[in-house]
């Protein structure tokens, strides 16, 4: 079990893309929004402050899509325990019929502020993601 965050996203007529539905560009974008929606709203003040985060790898799967002005909800989650400097994150986004039409496994990279380096994910900055 995990600590998880959700985001509703409705799509925009500039979403979309020449196929009438929202762009895949878009979808990494709400990847990304959720990913740091989630990490303000848990992680504490001075980790928000000490450290920031990079994706390092972005891997998504697309079982439907959505229209301007469809609405997703996308929920996030961190499906287990860091490995050194990453850390592997879960979105799935459900349609209004409560499917899920696209998911992502992403990995992120934690980096500390101040010396732009790469930092292992200690066990207190992970613990509130983790339930």
């Amino acid at each position: 079990m995990t600590s998880s965050h959700t985001r509703t996203f409705t799509a925009q007529p500039d979403h979309i893309d020449e196929l009438g539905h929202v762009n895949n560009a878009v979808w990494v974008q709400w990847v990304q929004d959720m990913a740091t929606a989630h990490w303000n709203a848990v992680a504490a003040p001075e980790d928000i402050a000490a450290y920031a985060w990079v994706v390092i790898r972005h891997e998504l799967d697309y079982r439907g899509n959505i229209v301007a002005g469809e609405s997703v909800t996308g929920e996030t989650f961190i499906p287990g325990q860091p490995n050194g400097a990453k850390f592997d994150r879960r979105v799935d986004f459900r349609n209004s019929a409560g499917k899920v039409i696209v998911s992502a496994n992403t990995t992120w990279a934690m980096i500390d502020r101040e010396s732009g380096r790469l930092c292992r994910v200690r066990p207190d900055i992970s613990a509130p993601f983790l339930a």
